[in-house]
């Protein structure tokens, strides 16, 4: 807890575990001690089977009435995960006293997997028994308390400390501390920490983490400081906790100083510490300098992978995302839920129709479902991801099937479905799923509209896209915002309604915002209305002075109406104001991966052929009389 092991019971260890193994290879009989020790060491390996035989072997020679033996299963079992064996253990037999030894096992178990009102539930069946809590049993109901919000009782429980005379330990006074922060106690924490006569760096890593978990930023870092002040050396659990202040208040500057000072230390060779600056860096959007500290590590967990993976999707390196996600595979790693959940917003936002069929996939062979999600939410949103990833890429078909054999559906699942069939030009099925959805009782939401409205933008559907609009607050108690009023702009425009588009910008109750002067000026381009595109764009350029898509824009417009003079001075407007276009970007997933492009781009390892296959179709389309628009 808090960087500190705490070991309840004490039993001789092996020398070396190999020759406890060969002991119970070759020996015909050993005696309790070996069992306990071999146990220990299992538990510390998380070796489920060769617990299992030992634990035979104690009930087939009689060695299962033996406490010590008891307390070695339970913690054996709660480090494997197997809690529901730990409390068969616990259990049985049934005629045995227990003592606090067994409890103190079994309570830790319950609450190190999660499972701390289980604990808190064993604590008080303890008490009840009559059977006193020592040193060791504290800790860990403390932390049930805070993890099961029973702030009454952390109050008792402080009480019971002073009557047997433990207030004064420093491992019950970083439980207390780290508690009471836990519930925004700060006058109680702060009272514990100031009246111990013994203050660790633990306790100063309780205070800190404590601090930093409920928003105390300021609090968090001046304990810290003060801790240099006594003259402690920061451990590599204040480090963690100093990162993760500085990742939430973005400080790259502070963090990097951590970083000088865990490799002065050595700490940066922890994995615990190195996920610290991962994320740190990646909150600061320093994509390079995480993607360092990931590569020098040694060790990489499921942590670091998920960790490293989060940062190029938050950073919106979708194309990298899938790049770590492919190297976490080819390095034999298996993906949980976090690694799914990460990845699927990258294959949608790069419409990798294979990657997300993959992971899908994935997630069916291995049961990713509701058993593994924490809770309902949890697995709806998975859901949601896997149908938004499918209807962005353009499979309507599997977005349905997942949205027809999902029984549990929020208004997200619908909105994905109205959006991803508007996107596509499916225009009376998206009308038709709004339709369905408003007789399933679902209430929608102003999300709804932005999918229904570009629906009819996408399928030409003028007539329905105004009575929608006209609708929405009057029947379905939704206010129009700017990007509905932008989508139905966009609708005009496509329709070549131009004027119309125009008026409406004009009477809506929200000044116009670039995108829908935008949609007008594409539109004039389409329509050859230089009159019209020229007002619109002086209203976009003045809204975005740097955004080059607006110079663009009215660049082609004269282009197309022939006035080449104009042309010129657009341009020459853009090198004034130092306007660049940024290079046109596509990608195009193969068997092989994603592989991305960028306007000239002669870095791919197969340009030559490319270029050549390129050059290869436009002369056969120039032999069919195309001639290329310059």
């Amino acid at each position: 807890m808090n960087g500190r092991t705490i070991l309840r019971v004490v039993f001789p260890k092996p020398q070396q575990h190999s020759h406890w193994f060969l002991c119970f290879s070759t020996s015909a009989s050993y005696n309790i001690g070996t069992c306990i020790a071999t146990l220990q060491s299992y538990a510390h390996n998380t070796n489920l089977s060769k617990g299992k035989e030992i634990h035979s072997y104690l009930l087939k020679n009689a060695f299962f009435a033996s406490p010590p033996a008891i307390t070695s299963l339970i913690s054996m079992y709660s480090k494997c995960t197997h809690m529901d064996y730990a409390l068969k253990v616990f259990n049985f037999p049934t005629h045995l006293d227990k003592n606090v030894f067994a409890y103190n096992a079994i309570i830790a178990g319950f609450v190190a997997n999660g499972l701390s009102q289980h604990g808190f539930a064993l604590y008080r069946q303890m008490r009840h028994l009559g059977i006193l809590p020592d040193k060791f049993t504290f800790p860990c109901v403390i932390r049930a308390c805070g993890d099961a919000v029973e702030n009454f009782e952390v109050k008792k429980i402080h009480g019971l400390l002073f009557k047997l005379g433990l207030e004064f330990d420093v491992f019950v006074g970083s439980a207390l501390v780290n508690t009471y922060l836990k519930f925004a106690m700060l006058v109680e924490a702060h009272e514990v920490f100031e009246e111990l006569p013994v203050r660790d760096v633990v306790l100063w890593n309780s205070m800190v983490t404590g601090y930093a978990q409920i928003g105390k930023f300021e609090e968090a870092l001046r304990v810290f400081r003060r801790m240099g002040e006594n003259g402690l050396v920061p451990s590599r659990y204040t480090a963690t906790g100093v990162l993760s202040i500085f990742s939430v208040i973005r400080d790259f500057d502070n963090g990097c100083a951590v970083h000088g000072f865990v490799t002065k230390m050595g700490y940066d060779s922890s994995t615990v510490v190195s996920n610290a600056l991962i994320d740190m860096y990646g909150k600061c959007k320093c994509v390079s300098d995480a993607l360092s500290v990931f590569d020098i590590m040694n060790e990489k967990d499921i942590f670091s992978w998920n960790s490293i993976i989060a940062v190029h999707e938050h950073c919106g390196d979708h194309y990298g995302t899938l790049r770590i996600f492919d190297r976490m595979l080819g390095n034999g790693v298996q993906p949980d839920l976090v690694t799914v959940t990460a990845v699927l917003p990258a294959c949608t936002h790069l419409a990798a129709l294979m990657h997300g069929r993959e992971i899908h996939g994935y997630m069916v062979v291995n049961g990713f479902g509701k058993e593994e999600s924490n809770s309902d939410f949890d697995y709806v949103l998975l859901n949601n991801a896997l149908m938004d990833m499918y209807a962005k890429c353009g499979n309507m078909r599997d977005a349905r099937m997942l949205f027809d054999n999902t029984r549990e559906k929020d208004v997200a699942s619908w909105n994905i479905m109205i959006t991803g069939y508007g996107m596509h030009g499916y225009g009376d099925e998206a009308l038709d799923m709004f339709s369905r959805m408003c007789k399933a009782h679902m209430t929608p939401n102003e999300i709804s509209f932005v999918g229904l409205l570009s629906a009819c933008s996408h399928a030409g559907m003028v007539k329905e896209g105004l009575e929608f609009l006209s609708e929405m607050e009057s029947k379905y108690g939704v206010s129009p915002s700017i990007e509905h009023y932008t989508c139905v702009i966009d609708m005009l425009c496509r329709a070549g309604q131009l004027m119309e588009a125009y008026d409406l910008v004009q009477i809506m109750p929200f000044k116009a915002d670039p995108v829908g002067w935008r949609s007008l000026l594409a539109a004039c381009r389409l329509h050859k209305d230089t009159d019209l595109a020229e007002i619109a764009a002086r209203k976009v350029i003045e809204l975005e002075p740097g955004h080059c898509g607006n110079y663009v824009l009215m660049s082609n417009v004269y282009g197309v109406v022939g006035r080449y003079e104009e042309v010129s001075e657009v341009r020459h407007t853009m090198k004034q104001q130092n306007v660049k276009k940024r290079p046109g970007c596509s990608w195009i997933e193969l068997m092989n991966g994603v592989h991305v492009f960028i306007t000239g781009d002669r870095n791919h390892p197969q340009t030559d052929f490319i270029y050549a296959g390129l050059n290869s179709l436009t002369a056969v389309l120039q032999e069919d009389g195309y001639v290329p628009s310059i």
